[in-house]
């Protein structure tokens, strides 16, 4: 067995069990009294502790697409009205739109897309009429994103089960990527995650030339409560801006975010909400929430500077962070907890040089053993100067039995085996349970550390 061949072997397994696991640590549903959707909007805390409200007056991220590479974005969502604006699917299991809610946790999309983009939307009695020609603003009622006038590009994967469409990730992700970088993403976001700090040598291609467009990636670390202790890729591709997790304090989230050298900033991870394919709302956490909220602040700067490099972008959202933890870069913040209205304010220095690395000098140096032939580029070998140590397998995570409170949605919780792997969609591992008028006692799962979470729908 060759080297490569061997590490190859390493990495199939661990990618495998990739699930909706880099982001959300939880999503429980359950019932609740009426309630407007306006009550979820007040949840949105990260609006005005992380700057983005001071940011907005600077921009709100107009003309900028930002690609959600994810379980697929229901755009009919009510905060999503116009937002989505094309999409795709690279599963063969979802709609050729990308519209469609697939995989182990279909909702994740959706969740993603909101926090991320979403412009709530007028109360069902309201008479308002928009103005012809004007630019979106945030409805009053449901979810406003970080960056309410930029559009999603909805481009759906199956991941954390086995695709009935029979595409590997290995081939789902690159596609992906190169999709939505053909198709004018300027900011594509990734809330997945795998146990596995390598990648396959078909992704290579797929973020190089990502990096050649001059296209920002920002991607979820992972949760501790998954079983992610260690930060895994595509969170540790070069020139990826990768996204930790830290509580309402700015503390490290104990559950929602992993460590490594990889992680370019952290963003709140904690009691998040967002909408959920159809008109609900979820509370959630996890790295899967703090990365759209980094992608948002992203969109906001190229809406403000066309111009700017992605290189520069991402440099301006490090190096306005707020330090946290030990001086300087670290393994747990990166540069620091980030700080929204810095970012579209401060004066940074330009840079021609991205501080998280390129990938192009990566597969210089480590994948200079082999050439392999792929299309349509060449893509360099796959024979790294230092083996990484072998992980043990994970399965492939399965669905829960349905719940028997509501028996019309499957409480779904997404189980890895050996390195427990879970959730690369949602940022976590989290049960989800359908809304339901009489909860009967429902209560946090101890060992997921699941949220409870209101599902409510607008009125």
């Amino acid at each position: 067995m060759t080297r490569a061949t061997a590490r190859r072997s390493r990495i199939a397994p661990a990618l495998t069990a990739m699930a909706l696991a880099a982001g959300t640590l939880a999503v429980s549903l359950i019932g609740a009294p009426e309630a407007s959707a306006d009550s979820w909007r007040d949840k949105e805390y990260w609006l005005s502790e992380s700057g983005i409200t001071k940011a907005w007056e600077v921009s709100k991220g107009a003309n900028v697409k930002v690609a959600v590479i994810d379980s697929g974005v229901d755009a009919k969502h009510p905060d999503l009205k116009g937002v989505v604006v094309g999409g795709s699917d690279t599963s063969g299991a979802g709609s050729a739109d990308g519209q469609k809610s697939i995989g182990s946790k279909p909702e994740h999309g959706t969740l993603v897309a909101t926090m991320l983009a979403g412009r709530g939307h007028q109360p069902p009695k309201s008479t308002a009429t928009p103005t012809p020609g004007a630019k979106p603003a945030p409805g009053p009622d449901g979810i406003v994103g970080v960056a309410p006038e930029a559009q999603i590009l909805s481009v759906s994967t199956w991941l954390g089960s086995q695709n009935p469409g029979g595409k590997t990730d290995q081939e789902q992700i690159p596609a992906a990527v190169r999709w939505a970088v053909d198709n004018g993403a300027r900011v594509i976001n990734i809330s997945l995650g795998s146990t596995s700090p390598e990648w396959p040598q078909s992704w290579d291609a797929a973020f190089l030339y990502a990096e050649q467009k001059d296209v920002v990636i920002v991607a979820a670390a992972g949760n501790r409560v998954g079983g992610n202790v260690q930060v895994g890729a595509p969170a540790t591709i070069p020139g990826v801006l990768t996204v930790a997790g830290v509580d309402r304090k700015g503390s490290a989230s104990v559950d929602a975010s992993s460590q490594g050298i990889s992680i370019g900033v952290a963003a709140p991870a904690e009691n998040l909400v967002g909408g959920m394919p159809g008109d609900g709302y979820a509370e959630w956490a996890g790295t899967s929430g703090a990365t759209p909220i980094v992608s948002g602040v992203a969109a906001l700067i190229r809406s403000k500077w066309p111009e700017m490099s992605a290189s520069q972008v991402i440099n301006r959202i490090v190096t306005t962070a707020k330090d946290a933890g030990a001086p300087g870069k670290d393994p747990i913040y990166g540069f620091g907890v980030l700080n929204a209205e810095a970012a579209l304010k401060d004066d940074v220095p330009e840079t021609k040089v991205n501080p998280l690395g390129t990938v192009a000098d990566w597969i210089r140096v480590h994948r200079r053993g082999e050439s392999v032939a792929t299309t349509p580029a060449a893509e360099p070998g796959d024979s790294p100067s230092s083996a990484a140590p072998t992980l043990p397998s994970a399965a492939v995570p399965v669905a829960e039995a349905p719940s028997p409170l509501d028996s019309a949605v499957p409480a779904m919780v997404v189980i890895g085996f050996g390195v427990l792997f879970v959730g690369i969609i949602g940022g976590a591992v989290f049960q989800l349970r359908k809304a339901s008028r009489n909860p009967r006692g429902l209560r946090d799962d101890p060992e997921t550390g699941v949220l409870d979470a209101v599902d409510s729908k607008g009125p």
